[in-house]
């Protein structure tokens, strides 16, 4: 978990479009319970890369808050941004660099007791 103001200063990093969810609830109230529970809140915008930088107290005056949570958003943006189809996993080892897989995933570490 990290201060909201220092995660939201990534968007100086970017070249790209950006999004950023704020939640109400902290870490297991706001982002990893499901949707669905009374109370919760969020802030969401998107910038582009031609939108001038907004201090993050900024950000959070013009991002309205409303109710509800930031999963339904999320899933918004993965079918938006998404494949229908998934990737072929890359295969294991490097064997340009001479190092095959040891064992086929996932691997004999997990049999251990």
């Amino acid at each position: 978990i990290a201060p909201w103001r220092s995660v939201y200063k990534n968007r100086l990093f970017t070249d790209t479009e950006f999004t950023f969810a704020l939640t109400s609830g902290g870490h297991n109230g706001g982002v990893v319970s499901e949707p669905g529970h009374a109370g919760r809140r969020l802030r969401i915008a998107t910038h582009t890369p031609d939108d001038l930088y907004q201090s993050p107290d900024a950000w959070a005056e013009s991002a309205a808050s409303r109710a509800g949570s930031w999963w339904p958003e999320f899933a918004a943006w993965l079918d938006a941004h998404g494949t229908a189809e998934p990737g072929k996993p890359p295969s294991l080892g490097a064997r340009s660099a001479g190092l095959p897989p040891l064992d086929p995933a996932p691997g004999t570490y997990v049999l251990q007791p």
